[in-house]
């Protein structure tokens, strides 16, 4: 095997990468503009297909009570801001979606690299969210989430 996001995966205590990417809108937007906030990070692998438009849909409809409870959404994928903007406004999708196309965000998140998929190991983007803290530690790092559900566990797991 060779070296894959396995190798790089965060755990709860972990600094979270820094970056800077372009969002939906054309803005940089930075994980240090989110100190002092609690933040979702979620990376997803193609806007406007089947399985990220429900999670980013699941998203959506849950972002009123994940902001009460203090928490920012963020969306994360390898597509092209005008993509996103495009995905955004389909959708109506009022969180940033931020644009990775050489994923170096991901893999640094460990959320690009070698998986299964359909009985074969690929290289690819992982689906996985990741919870920061105030203080831009990683509270939280999911790996291998599925589209389906995986807002309302992740609401579970965090007594939302």
């Amino acid at each position: 095997m060779t070296q894959s996001s396995i190798d790089t995966r965060l755990t709860s205590g972990d600094h979270a990468p820094d970056f800077t990417l372009t969002d939906d809108t054309g803005e940089q937007i930075s994980l240090t503009d989110f100190r002092g906030r609690r933040v979702i990070l979620y990376v997803y692998p193609e806007a406007m297909t089947s399985g990220c438009t429900t999670q980013a849909c699941d998203f959506r409809d849950s972002l009123q009570s994940l902001a009460a409870a203090g928490y920012a959404v963020v969306g994360l994928s390898s597509d092209p801001p005008e993509k996103l903007a495009e995905f955004r406004a389909l959708e109506g999708l009022t969180f940033a979606l931020l644009s990775d196309p050489d994923q170096s965000v991901q893999k640094s998140y460990g959320a690009y690299g070698e998986k299964q998929a359909l009985g074969k190991t690929k290289v690819g983007v992982i689906r996985s969210s990741f919870v920061i803290d105030e203080e831009g530690k990683i509270n939280l790092a999911m790996y291998n989430v599925k589209a389906t559900g995986h807002v309302a566990q992740l609401r579970r797991d965090l007594a939302v």
